[in-house]
């Protein structure tokens, strides 16, 4: 091969390297493009970002009981939001929304954030967890926003174990407890009372004083003259 040739292969196989260093960076961390998905669901839409969404279920696998909904709710709008709804893909089961403090919906501030799960924060909770969600699949949740509207992600099922302990339904059902054992009554020894107090059965109680019936009464005065 001629030296001209060669400087010829040695240009085309720099640029083929060159466009491949550009699609790479252009990649950049986006899971869709790299064909990688994180470990918890993250979605943006417009001002709205939901970060770390995933479904919690009861620690022991198909244990009746809630499951909850955990996730953070940006919002980089110049305006408040407000959380209307939480709802499953494919299920009809409800999903209960309650803010982290009194009674209102949950607001998402303008420029801030708002935590779902874990003690002290907002909840979402999913009445029939076991029967709405399985353990170990992908749950699509649908967040309605007041502005933003209807943002939808896949989230991934994990029980209440390990690292989503804390995060996980505040209601556990507790195995039910052994039903105490009647204590024995004795019931060869007679006239117990109620308080344990022996209560003799064998003696007589006077009701109204006791008369002598055996002894004479006098009715004229004694007579002496028998024998005179």
């Amino acid at each position: 091969m001629s030296r001209s040739l060669r400087r010829g292969a040695l240009a085309a196989t720099a640029i083929v390297i060159s466009i491949a260093s550009l699609s790479a960076c252009g990649a950049g961390n986006d899971a869709q493009t790299l064909g990688v998905r994180p470990d918890n669901a993250a979605v943006t839409v417009e001002d709205v970002k939901i970060q770390n969404a995933i479904v919690i279920t009861q620690p022991t696998s198909g244990a009746p009981g809630p499951a909850v909904v955990s996730a953070t709710v940006f919002n980089n709008g110049s305006a408040p939001q407000t959380l209307d709804s939480i709802t499953l893909g494919g299920s009809a089961a409800p999903v209960a929304l309650k803010a982290a403090t009194g009674s209102g919906p949950i607001t998402v501030p303008a420029g801030g954030s708002v935590i779902i799960g874990g003690k002290g924060n907002a909840s979402a909770t999913i009445a029939n967890g076991h029967e709405a969600v399985k353990d170990g699949g992908a749950q699509e949740l649908v967040f309605k926003l007041s502005r933003t509207g209807d943002v939808s992600l896949e989230a991934f099922v994990v029980p209440a174990t390990s690292y989503f302990a804390e995060f996980g339904p505040t209601e556990i059902p507790q195995p039910p407890a052994a039903e105490p054992t009647a204590a024995a009554t004795p019931t060869g020894e007679a006239g117990h009372g109620g308080e344990g107090t022996p209560t003799p059965t064998g003696t007589a109680t006077p009701t109204g004083g006791t008369t002598p019936s055996g002894t004479a009464t006098p009715t004229g005065g004694a007579s002496s003259s028998t024998g005179h």
